[in-house]
């Protein structure tokens, strides 16, 4: 499936509204753009006045001074009157989808968009969009409404685009096994507001009892659930690792907090996201479904985000493959029609991008445009998952036994970069993937100010030819402002979030163009 990345960061170098936004990943070569904008003071009061009619928290600020915005009239000629019963929630909940799109897709990034579309469609399949949020006082933006024009749908009820959010400063993924149906553990903590029996029987006959539709019946996964009651943390670290479930559902009381937010398995017990991750990771978890209160919502002190704080974020960060979680509060019969479709669309083989977005559209039509039902559902993606939960039969994994003997395999070489400075470091590089940045969690650590905090990745990969085994060794740039350069004849080239091929003998540089001097090389073996 065709994929493109965008990520959007602040600019610290400039006024506190001045925005980079860029493409990081896109299937063809020449997709690859930039473009510097501001988060104007109309568009902030647009999304101050979206705070105030549909969320249940105190407002997040983006810009550093609300005085300026309460001053000017709203405008909201984007989104023209409808017939709903409520217009003005309608026209605001379109003119803040139109003004996100026309802030985010703007010049290079919506050529990038548009071809990208195209090259899926050639392919008869869907183009997967990923958003990477950098700034934290945009995380809490409902990026899912986005919408080119009014009468348009949003970008995640697209027919043609999967839409999700992503990062690239995560844990790789661990191994995951190929599942034939889905394997719930349910898990119900601390909520006042339920009868924890009566929930726990309702969300399994839910997950257990929803029926193909028109699918063939023959063709839908089974499911498991196991349920638990208010466990104690011992309790629920326990059950997970036994490695048996695939699914990780959680449904009562959680507070957004550092550290991913705080889950409330009874009224004393709590558990934090990074500690739910490292167990996640251990017992091999592919999805993190969360209704929980702002599951996708970061905390705040005095109405600015901190960074990487909420739930979603964090489990992905920590190397879970996918999290959906509630931007806001939901209420129940919302989400037990949320929960309906979605877990319909997952037994139906759907990938879970497919299925968060066929339970969105469910959501739009049960509870309309105008009300905030359909844009709370969160997606997060890690970046080299596709998508995939369970798998038929036919399309399962033949694993050979480790005595096997496929061709002919070439032994690994030995490959490092080697500084050219005098009395430069040489750094051997990984047999899979080697880290560059400026930070202590990178394998190459290069503590330069124009370097990133994870600037690049050389990759090992094993390049099949008839039955001969080759590894090569590629060069992928992550870099903010995209600085990361190598030598040709032409002099030195900018990478530019590219991946290109490293021959031995190559020289890069990573940060600013006068920077130090890195020679790639391959040891003969």
């Amino acid at each position: 499936m065709p994929s493109l990345n965008l990520a959007i960061a602040r600019l610290r170098n400039t006024s506190s509204d001045n925005f980079a936004i860029w493409v990081v990943k896109a299937p063809y070569p020449s997709g690859y753009g930039m473009h510097d904008c501001v988060f104007s003071v109309e568009l902030a009061q647009i999304w101050e006045e979206w705070q105030q009619m549909f969320t249940n928290h105190s407002p997040l600020n983006i810009l550093p001074s609300t005085s300026e915005i309460n001053t000017i009239p709203i405008d909201l000629s984007l989104a023209p009157p409808t017939q709903s019963t409520s217009p003005y929630s309608s026209r605001l909940m379109q003119s803040l989808g139109i003004s996100l799109w026309r802030w985010l897709f703007d010049k290079e990034i919506l050529s990038s968009l548009e071809r990208s579309r195209g090259i899926a469609m050639g392919q008869n399949t869907r183009l997967r969009l990923q958003l990477e949020i950098r700034d934290p006082d945009l995380i809490a933006l409902p990026w899912e409404i986005m919408q080119r024009e009014a009468g348009q749908s949003a970008i995640s009820l697209s027919q043609d685009i999967l839409f999700s959010r992503t990062t690239n400063e995560v844990e790789p993924l661990s191994e995951l096994r190929t599942d034939k149906g889905l394997n719930v553990l349910l898990v119900l903590g601390h909520n006042q507001k339920l009868q924890l029996d009566q929930e726990a029987a309702l969300l399994e006959k839910i997950l257990m009892d929803c029926t193909p539709g028109s699918s063939n019946a023959s063709g839908y996964a089974p499911c498991i659930v196991k349920t638990l009651l208010q466990p104690t943390p011992q309790e629920l670290i326990q059950e997970l690792e036994k490695k048996l479930y695939n699914v990780f559902f959680y449904a009562g009381h959680g507070l957004p907090a550092p550290d991913g937010g705080l889950l409330f398995l009874s009224a004393d017990m709590t558990l934090n996201g990074i500690e739910l991750a490292q167990v996640l990771n251990r017992a091999g978890v592919k999805l993190g479904v969360f209704n929980a209160c702002w599951g996708a919502q970061p905390a705040a002190i005095n109405h600015q985000a901190i960074p990487a704080s909420s739930l979603a974020e964090v489990l992905i960060r920590h190397g879970v493959p996918a999290v959906v979680g509630m931007r806001d509060e939901i209420a129940d019969e919302e989400s037990c029609s949320f929960i309906r479709a979605f877990a319909e669309a997952l037994r139906s083989r759907k990938r879970i991008d497919e299925a968060v977005a066929a339970a969105r559209q469910e959501l739009l039509t049960v509870y309309k445009f105008n009300q905030p039902a359909w844009t709370l559902p969160v997606l997060y993606l890690h970046p080299d998952f596709n998508g995939d939960l369970i798998k038929t039969v036919e399309e399962g994994i033949t694993e050979l036994p480790e005595s096997s003997i496929s061709g002919t395999f070439s032994p690994l070489p030995h490959a490092c970069l080697r500084s050219l400075s005098p009395g430069g470091q040489i750094w051997l590089l990984r047999s899979g993937v080697t880290r560059i940045g400026r930070t202590k969690d990178n394998d190459i650590i290069i503590p330069e100010t124009y370097v990133s905090k994870r600037h690049a990745e050389i990759l090992c990969r094993n390049n099949h030819n008839g039955t001969d085994s080759v590894s090569a060794y590629y060069l992928q740039d992550f870099s903010t402002y995209g600085t990361t350069w190598y030598l040709n004849s032409n002099g030195w080239q900018r990478v530019m979030r590219e991946e290109i091929s490293l021959t031995s003998g190559m020289q890069l540089k990573f940060g600013s163009a006068k920077g130090e001097i890195w020679e790639f090389i391959i040891e003969k073996i």
